[in-house]
């Protein structure tokens, strides 16, 4: 699959990609950075240590020098900007980063999420308010930022942002996550005239290490293949939405999930 455009790589340079939540190895955003730079594509990603440091997996030594490295070892150049996007100054610094050390952003792939489990009784406001920074307002922040800066060929350019449909005890998280939802969305419309399509990838059960044995029983007991998802799965779904032949691919939400059901 030759990527962005229908020219051979050595016609061409390679596109810059900005992939947000690249935190750890075993992650998503990770894997969706990896595929993409395999792919053809330069790659920046975001990243946010005092966030894995509250979560129950921790911080993953050299996470984001390790994973520029891979990037690199398989052509791409890389930049990686540690950035906080509750800080809604964030998503301006990251792309006036980006374009310093690569150039100009063709596809946004927003991967970075706020995720701490609690319901309709016990989050709290300063939880709720957070969740909804990071999930709902950095996501509308960097698509205007990509949207007010982004010069490439009309056709060309890509957003996409991943969601979350579970809200039961789960509260912040999934409601932040449906505004991510109609945010991105919009931008299939609103961002029309520059020739940019944008859709919503839900990736069902991936386990990266925040699964729990009963949580991980659960649903392979309700996913008809009988196995969870896996980063690359996710990210063969954005390469395929990133690549020319999925341009027609516009303003969905997709569940790349295994069938999961309930």
């Amino acid at each position: 699959m030759t990527h962005p455009d229908e020219q051979t790589r050595s016609d061409s340079p390679r596109p810059v990609a900005l992939v947000t939540g690249v935190g750890r190895t075993v992650g998503i955003g990770a894997g969706v950075a990896l595929r993409l730079a395999q792919a053809g594509w330069n790659v920046a990603f975001t990243y946010w240590t005092p966030y894995d440091a509250r979560m129950e997996w921790g911080v993953e030594a050299d996470a984001a020098d390790t994973i520029a490295r891979s990037l690199a070892e398989r052509g791409a150049d890389t930049a990686a900007v540690e950035a906080d996007l509750a800080d809604p100054g964030a998503p301006e610094r990251v792309f006036d980063e980006v374009e310093k050390r690569l150039g100009g952003v063709t596809a946004l792939v927003m991967c970075h999420c706020e995720s701490v489990d609690s319901g309709l009784l016990d989050t709290t406001l300063e939880s709720f308010d957070r969740h909804f920074a990071v999930n709902a307002r950095a996501t509308w922040l960097l698509i205007r930022e990509y949207g007010r800066r982004f010069a490439g060929t009309p056709g060309s350019g890509r957003i996409i942002g991943l969601t979350s449909d579970h809200t039961v005890g789960n509260l912040p998280y999934g409601a932040s996550k449906g505004a991510l939802d109609r945010i991105t969305l919009a931008a299939a419309h609103e961002l029309a005239h520059l020739g940019i399509t944008a859709n919503v990838i839900n990736p069902g059960p991936v386990d990266t290490g925040w699964m729990s044995d009963a949580i991980r029983d659960q649903m392979l007991s309700q996913t008809p293949l009988g196995r969870l998802g896996t980063p690359q799965d996710t990210a063969h779904l954005v390469d395929f939405l990133c690549s020319p032949e999925g341009q027609w691919v516009n303003g969905q939400l997709l569940k790349s999930n295994g069938g999961l059901a309930g």
